[in-house]
């Protein structure tokens, strides 16, 4: 088994109410349809986002800009809140960066070769010997993904030490000239941040010295929704990445959830009464409700979910890792209580891990 010893949270520094930022979607998009501003409002309203922080002042946004441009900030942005939060993660556990033996990079809203991974070598001192694994493609399901892999990795490697960093700049890939229904609920939805998040196996000496008991990593589950492919994802085009989002989604999640989520349980003698902690990816407010109702959970159970898509909206994979860092630092459940951290994402897929205190 794996133990989750500690969490970073990272930021770009511009953070903008929503009211604000729908005023500039309606004030830009009203050039190409007049008849957007009503419905606009409605869509930012509905999401029950507050307010997102996103990688460039506001006003580069209605600057037209290419794809490239787009992309090589992404990676600016992201290797910035990654030599951040990653640095901070570490002096948090009082740790040197050549005690990691591996980085994982998580991230499907820009592109980078090398990759992220390989870029914050050369501003982090890591042993030049670190095992490196970037992952894209995982959407809103690779935090989760993520702690899922990660675990798999530590059993067999024991004593190693996994940093997993994950990071989204969604408002990068907003597409200006798309009044698509998909774009314009992206645009109101949709936010940027990264989280960094330390993991080691059963035998690393940070075990022992743990305090308040870490959750550890009991088990996990990968799903995979045949030909569900046109539900969530991006389209490539010309001018970069273009959101696929169906109103499916929901459905899905309502129905198709609970049946691998008993089975997989079953398989530890637990049901869905038995988990105490739900750490659930607020992928918007009818998934949330959608989980809710179809796993005949309180509305208690999610608060976080809510609580994360109010403060940021969605940062796709590192929203759940969100969820995590704050029910960390704010909680110290019971030993022996249970947890479920879950997320969907594209393809139609979801990843369930179990966890325990």
């Amino acid at each position: 088994m794996s133990v989750i010893v500690s969490t970073k949270i990272g930021f770009p520094e511009h953070y903008y109410p929503q009211n604000t930022l729908l005023k500039e979607a309606q004030g830009e998009w009203k050039k190409i349809r007049p008849s957007i501003v009503k419905p606009l409002e409605q869509f930012y309203t509905n999401v029950k986002v507050n307010g997102r922080y996103l990688s460039w002042p506001l006003e580069r946004y209605k600057e037209p800009t290419t794809f490239e441009e787009r992309n090589n900030a992404y990676i600016e942005t992201a290797l910035e809140l990654g030599e951040q939060t990653i640095c901070a993660l570490l002096d948090q556990v009082q740790m040197r960066p050549q005690e990691i033996d591996q980085l994982t990079t998580i991230s499907t809203t820009g592109i980078a070769v090398p990759a992220l991974d390989a870029r914050l070598m050369n501003r982090i001192s890591f042993s030049q010997h670190m095992k490196r694994l970037p992952l894209f493609g995982l959407g809103c399901m690779g935090g989760a993904a993520g702690i899922a892999r990660t675990a798999d990795y530590l059993q067999g490697h024991p004593r190693e030490a996994v940093i997993l960093f994950a990071v989204e700049l969604c408002s990068l890939t907003i597409q200006r000239e798309d009044l698509s229904l998909a774009n314009l609920v992206a645009s109101g939805l949709f936010g940027d941040g990264a989280v960094a998040v330390l993991m080691v196996g059963d035998d690393h000496p940070l075990v022992e010295r743990a305090q308040a008991g870490p959750p550890w990593v009991i088990d996990s589950q990968s799903q995979f929704f045949p030909e569900t492919e046109h539900i969530m994802g991006w389209d490539m085009t010309n001018s970069g990445f273009r959101v696929l989002l169906s109103a499916d989604i929901a459905e899905l999640a309502h129905s198709q959830v609970r049946p691998i989520l008993e089975d997989f349980l079953g398989r530890h003698d637990l049901t869905i009464g038995d988990i105490d902690h739900w750490l659930v990816h607020p992928g918007g407010p009818k998934v949330i409700e959608a989980l809710q109702d179809g796993l005949g959970l309180t509305e208690k159970a999610l608060t976080l979910s809510w609580e994360c898509l109010a403060e940021v909206g969605n940062i796709s994979s590192a929203s759940v890792l969100l969820i995590l860092a704050k029910f960390m630092k704010r909680n110290q459940p019971k030993p022996g209580e249970y947890g479920m951290l879950m997320a969907m994402g594209p393809a139609f897929s979801a990843e369930l891990v179990l966890l325990q205190w």
